[in-house]
């Protein structure tokens, strides 16, 4: 649901929106985590959370918008689609006893997603051999990998950390591409990605001193 949801997300506004709002996904970690999983949010949690929501922002002022209040729904909702996923995860990781592989839950969700997308792929026209490529490509490495890395993280940390960690994701795109294309970010998205990695970083060592 998470994918299929910030995909239309990104259909109905803003990418900037879009991904500013689907990392709202912590807040409702923070919430829900204790009733689902009796892991309470601490106060470097929501300091944590706050500095994240605030860089995310900066990074990405200039193509902010108040419009498109569908799309900003939709991607509220990949938010939270977002949170119950590491949310459930955690909780088969925790209850399974090491039986259970968190892997087995994100498996069988991304076998919904595809066929639930499977009439769509007859309604557009297929891409070309290099759009196949990409297609398998981000397949296997951006989501399969992140998948696994994701399933075997999830037994050593809370859920928190597991969904506080990937909001470094957004931050990185322009890095990767300031290295290989020479396009540099603004200033305001420079200061916004330096509190993001900072406040990401700072909380997981906090937390391991204590």
């Amino acid at each position: 649901a998470t994918t299929g949801l910030f995909i239309l997300a990104n259909k109905l506004t803003t990418a900037a929106n879009a991904i500013l709002i689907q990392y709202s996904a912590p807040v409702w970690v923070a919430l829900l985590g204790q009733w689902f999983l009796g892991e309470r949010a601490s106060r470097l949690d929501w300091a944590t959370i706050g500095l994240v929501l605030t860089g995310i922002a900066l990074f990405f002022v200039q193509q902010l918008t108040i419009h498109y209040v569908v799309g900003n729904l939709v991607a509220l909702a990949a938010g939270v689609a977002f949170a119950f996923s590491g949310l459930t995860m955690r909780r088969v990781a925790v209850t399974g006893a090491g039986t259970i592989d968190p892997l087995r839950p994100l498996v069988l969700g991304n076998l919904l997603s595809a066929l639930l997308g499977l009439p769509f792929c007859f309604t557009a026209p297929l891409p070309d051999a290099t759009g196949l490529v990409a297609v398998v490509a981000l397949g296997i490495f951006q989501l399969g990998m992140a998948y696994v890395c994701y399933a075997a993280a999830i037994r050593h940390a809370t859920a928190m950390e597991v969904i506080l960690i990937p909001v470094i994701e957004p931050i990185l795109s322009p890095i990767w591409v300031a290295i290989f294309f020479a396009e540099l970010p603004g200033p305001a998205a420079l200061v916004g990605g330096a509190i993001v990695v900072g406040a990401v970083t700072l909380r997981a060592v906090l937390a391991r001193r204590s």
